[in-house]
């Protein structure tokens, strides 16, 4: 079984002088800090809330070649998507998954048909070395077979072509951050850093608080990145001289619904008939996804919340696209929202800031501090190549080889999923329902999960119903993979948080599981029950806030 030394760390070891300090544990963070780790270097890592809580989760969950960024004539960022979706194919294939996108061709579209052509042409070039097949172009009598529930005005037909889904980004976080530990990364959540502790122009220190506990501490260090994404510049917070804009942040939202009339079976990427945007509907699991909004943000990006004027938007788009839908406020469980890192370009609208990432060196003003702006989760272990291979040579020292583009997540380490699922089933007490789960989400890791069943079989309790979820999942996340909330463990661990409820009907029961299995107080229960209602506030659609309220009393 895994072993419990991947719980988070408490405090840092004392005296100790790490290499790096990474500072964020999205995406990008996690990728660095375990790309140095697994190179030698001493490492830690700090994040303010948990793994996975920022921007990382609250994408369209697309692993994508970047097809729009051939509008923006980024040709390198194209092929280097491209390049990392493939590896992702090879390396977690328990998360991402191949999966088809239509997009349309009609009449009143800004991209002509010609133009769109040639974009799938250049795609499937610039992707030589893919194990998908090549794009397509239906017809209209053939596009309406296999999509009938579209609108048929002005439609000319489709083209067809393959990207990636990771339907549980929070799943790719969490392995990442497991490969990182098992390398030696000391990983500390729920960890606001304060500042930056100097020496003359050389940074020397990290200082954070436990927010949990409210003990500040400092991490010696030679060099730190500060990884924070949207949260890059609150980092800095005047750290260093001139106080600097990096970061230009844009709300995306999406709206997740049960499936309706007219849902398509393939992802859909078509072109509004309102602004020429590029627009998503998603088959999403057992829901559908859809969006995204791209809305210049200026706040907080904890605040970060679907609008009204973004749940229109969304509404009138994906109805006019699929009459039939009639979707309305009332068919959307919930929203969320992220905040997109992107460079701080004013003069450019949100649409049309570039998407490659910046690696900002901040000397002479604070020497060994770097920060990442911008980056994509389809690309982010490319990103930490090229920054490990940067602090290297900040520390003068030789970088070795990078080996992640060839190890394995965690969860893939079995050669035949199909086999893996069937001896499962037939060497436990789980059913096939239950074991079919545990491998989507954990991959080979489920047969860790099914171990403490066996010792404990109440441990099978299928405590909340809409996703499956067995209580010996909640025991293993919290002795293995970083929690230290309710919220880490339901939200971005066992996804129940993500259900068609967010959670709610599952919550007194998780918390009773992890009460009587981790010793939590009756205090420590009701508090961890109320922080996570509160937190899940966050999805509430606009104007809409009685039906949460409706679901939690029935």
């Amino acid at each position: 079984m895994t072993k419990p030394e991947s719980k988070t760390a408490r405090s840092p070891e004392p005296g100790a002088v790490y290499d790096l300090v990474v500072i964020g544990a999205g995406i990008n963070g996690l990728g660095i800090a375990r790309d140095a780790a697994a190179r030698g270097l001493r490492v830690a890592l700090v994040e303010k809330e948990d793994i996975g809580s920022g921007t990382s989760s609250w994408s369209g969950r697309l692993i994508h070649g970047g097809l729009r960024y051939l509008e923006q004539g980024d040709i390198r960022l194209v092929r280097e998507s491209l390049r990392e979706r493939e590896r992702l194919f090879r390396l977690a294939p328990h998360l991402v998954k191949p999966v088809p996108l239509m997009m349309p061709f009609y009449a009143h579209n800004r991209r002509s048909k010609w133009t769109v052509r040639a974009g799938m042409i250049a795609y499937d070039v610039l992707s030589f070395d893919k194990s998908t097949n090549a794009h397509k172009v239906l017809s209209r009598d053939e596009t309406l077979r296999r999509f009938p529930g579209m609108h048929r005005d002005g439609l000319q037909g489709a083209a067809i072509f393959m990207d990636g889904q990771v339907i549980w980004s929070e799943r790719l976080c969490a392995e990442v951050a497991l490969s990182a530990a098992a390398e030696g990364c000391h990983i500390f959540t729920h960890s606001r850093v304060d500042g930056f502790v100097q020496e003359g122009e050389c940074l020397t220190g990290v200082t954070f608080t436990d927010q949990l506990t409210g003990a500040r501490h400092t991490l010696n260090t030679r060099l730190a990145v500060n990884a924070a994404g949207p949260w890059v510049d609150a980092v800095l917070k005047g750290q260093t001289a001139g106080g600097k804009r990096h970061i230009g942040g844009a709300k995306g939202s999406h709206l997740v619904v049960d499936p309706f009339p007219g849902a398509p079976s393939d992802v859909i990427y078509y072109e509004s008939r309102k602004d020429g945007r590029l627009v998503l509907v998603i088959p999403w699991g057992e829901r559908y996804l859809i969006g995204t909004t791209d809305k210049k943000f200026e706040e907080d990006p904890d605040l970060a919340k679907a609008d009204e004027a973004e749940v229109e938007y969304l509404l009138g788009e994906v109805n006019s696209l699929i009459p039939q839908a009639n979707l309305t406020e009332a068919d959307i469980l919930y929203t969320y929202s992220g905040v997109r890192p992107l460079p701080y370009v004013p003069e450019k609208s949100e649409w049309k800031v570039p998407r490659s990432h910046v690696i900002h060196d901040h000397a002479p003003e604070c020497r060994g501090l770097l920060s990442i702006i911008g980056g994509k989760l389809t690309t982010y272990r490319s990103l930490a190549e090229e920054t490990v291979d940067l602090i290297f040579a900040r520390l003068g020292r030789k970088a070795p080889r990078c080996t992640t583009a060839k190890t394995l997540f965690p969860g893939a380490r079995v050669d035949d999923f199909d086999a893996y699922r069937r001896r499962l089933t037939e060497t436990t007490e789980a059913s096939a329902e239950t074991v079919a789960r545990l491998v989507s989400l954990y991959g080979s890791r489920a047969g860790d999960i099914l171990a403490l069943a066996g010792a404990d079989p109440a441990l099978l309790e299928v405590f909340d119903p809409d996703s499956g979820a067995i209580a010996a999942e909640l025991v293993f996340t919290f002795e293995t993979e970083f929690c230290r909330t309710l919220a880490d463990a339901l939200i971005r661990r066992i996804m129940v948080g993500l259900n068609g409820t967010c959670g709610r009907k599952a919550l007194d029961r998780a918390a009773d599981i992890l009460a009587t299995r981790e010793g939590w107080s009756a205090e420590r229960r009701r508090r961890e029950i109320e922080t996570y209602t509160a937190y899940i506030r966050r999805f509430d659609v606009p104007g809409q806030t009685a039906h949460a309220a409706t679901i939690a009393a029935q």
